[in-house]
């Protein structure tokens, strides 16, 4: 049997201090390329953040899922493109003009830097929304995988090169747009972990079959007593049949 890609995993670094960021960089930079910043650390600490950790080696996925007017979000994208972020979200929901200008503004800076453009990402569903959650906020009938799977493909015609969703979503989106569009699947917990906040979650190995390119992954490696082991074990159970 062919065995499945290993997918990438990005650590989600939900922290307000630069030290305690850096520190978590430090000790698993050894197993994890990929970090995400999201809104927490970003506000507290700011685009020096992205400098310094670019020092340490490692690959920034600037997560502040930007949705605005077109125009404004494409001058978010050029400033994150220019500070040599790998990949960044926008939110689909903020339709097609809003992400074909984010795709246009991230090429166009990084063609100006010379620079390698990074990947966007349309956040469709976030995980801690259900079915009935989409229905009293939208009044959305089809449900989660309908919604999501529509977003996705506003986001390829855009030109985004994939989107947020959950494992619950990633099969049919690889099997409508293709192995070669990304999903960044977060809500990843090792089999055991306590939920949190999510409501669409998944162990590593099942992302993986079903698919996912990148896994996010936060409390279950950051909180654990030792953020290095909770980060091979991980990358173990990626690598088992």
């Amino acid at each position: 049997m062919k065995k499945t890609a290993r997918p990438r995993i990005a650590v989600a670094l939900d922290v307000e201090e630069r030290a305690r960021a850096l520190e978590l960089v430090r000790m698993l930079r050894p197993e994890i390329a990929m970090f995400k910043i999201g809104s927490r650390l970003f506000t507290s600490e700011g685009p020096p953040m992205i400098r310094e950790m670019k020092a340490l080696g490692a690959s920034i996925f600037l997560d502040l899922k930007f949705h605005d007017i077109p125009a404004t979000v494409a001058g978010a994208v050029r400033a994150a493109s220019a500070m040599g972020v790998g990949m960044m979200t926008i939110h689909a929901s903020g339709g097609l003009a809003m992400m074909r200008s984010a795709a246009e503004a991230a090429a166009e800076e990084s063609a100006r830097l010379r620079a390698e453009r990074p990947l966007l990402v349309g956040v469709t569903v976030l995980t801690s929304l259900s079915a009935d959650d989409l229905a009293r906020l939208f009044g959305a009938a089809g449900g989660v995988r309908d919604t999501v799977l529509r977003l996705a493909e506003l986001a390829r015609e855009a030109g985004l090169d994939g989107v947020v969703a959950s494992v619950e979503e990633t099969a049919l989106i690889k099997a409508k747009l293709g192995p070669d569009f990304l999903v960044v699947t977060p809500g990843i917990r090792p089999a055991g972990a306590g939920v949190d906040d999510q409501k669409r979650i998944a162990t590593p190995r099942a992302a993986r079959d079903a698919g996912a390119d990148v896994l996010v992954v936060g409390r279950p490696v950051i909180e654990a007593p030792s953020p290095i082991e909770a980060a091979r074990r991980m990358l173990e159970e990626l690598e088992r049949e």
